[in-house]
């Protein structure tokens, strides 16, 4: 009996251990410690880091702008939700509050509320807030589109394309003025390109934007080469199919098929893998199985497919 009460005990403990891994803790209580801006802060910054310390269990945040105060509201200014503690924002001059909590599937937290007030200032003391394309990203298609945040005080904006870091001003890929807060592109060569933005009036020109970078590449990898098994062999499972590596390719794309070698062994091809290699163990002895392998690059090219080889399970 007593051995029977101990089993018992012991599995409502697993059971419990297992359900806090499902449980999502509430954090309805919980307040955001905020960091930055200070509170009743005055400046002349255009551009504000919103900042608070982490809060355990919080998957997100949701931070509100309004103009001037939340309990006489003549504008909102944001209203978004992010997963990092940390938002960077462009804003008019004026008198704001703004406030943030943390939030997840369950529940949210109580909001952490502070006023700021922007004074006007001159142009040249503010930078423009690019938005998009993020830096470092690669694209397949030659459009690009360019997108920042309005400044107070421009008239237009000045954007610079270049694959050569601005080392020559004169011979850049673009290099125009828009009043619009976007501008598309259409790129003639592959390459990596630098784009920066700043702001200007009859009288002054902003700072400029930080430098962001981004991949044009039109190009497929190379044709993948298998290696093992060699064609028509005679394996057991499980089977480790392998191929080269190629240096520009970021994911490996498997297709395995039945012995028609074009209707896929099962639901679970093709397969994505990252690595050069996959391990197959299905199937019957006797059977013919046959497979290939093409590569994708960060733009999401596709390059050829590899020879189709098939093995005979032992």
């Amino acid at each position: 009996m007593k051995k029977n009460i101990n089993l018992l005990v012991g599995s409502v403990l697993l059971l419990l251990a297992g359900c806090s891994e499902f449980i999502e803790p509430s954090i309805e209580n919980r307040n955001i410690s905020i960091l930055a801006p200070a509170n009743k802060l005055e400046t002349n910054s255009y551009q504000q880091t919103f900042w608070w310390d982490p809060m355990a269990d919080a998957l997100f945040y949701r931070l509100q702008i309004v103009a001037p105060k939340f309990d006489s509201v003549s504008k909102m200014v944001l209203d978004t939700l992010i997963k990092t503690e940390k938002f960077v924002y462009t804003m008019d001059p004026g008198k704001y509050e703004w406030r943030v909590r943390g939030e997840n599937g369950s529940s949210a937290s109580s909001y952490s509320t502070r006023s700021l007030e922007i004074f006007p200032s001159s142009l040249k003391e503010q930078s423009v807030q690019l938005t998009a394309p993020a830096s470092a990203l690669y694209f397949s298609k030659a459009e690009v589109r360019y997108e920042w945040l309005k400044l107070f005080g421009a008239n237009v904006y000045r954007l610079q394309v270049d694959n050569n870091n601005f080392l020559d001003e004169n011979n850049m890929t673009l290099n125009i003025t828009t009043d619009n807060l976007g501008f598309l592109q259409t790129l003639s060569k592959e390459g990596t390109y630098q784009f920066r933005v700043r702001a200007e009036n009859s009288t002054e020109n902003s700072k400029w934007s930080n430098v962001r970078s981004f991949t044009y590449d039109a190009t497929g990898p190379e044709r993948v080469l298998l290696s093992t098994p060699i064609n028509k062999q005679s394996v057991s499972r499980p089977v480790r199919l392998t191929w080269n590596k190629l240096a520009d390719a970021e994911r490996y794309e498997i297709s395995v098929y039945q012995s028609d070698e074009q209707t896929p062994y099962s639901k679970s091809y093709p397969q994505i893998v990252t690595a050069t290699e996959h391990v197959f163990d299905a199937g019957n002895a006797g059977e013919t199985i046959a497979w290939r392998v093409r590569a994708f690059d960060k733009a999401g090219n596709a390059g050829a497919y590899s020879e189709i080889r098939t093995f005979i399970l032992q």
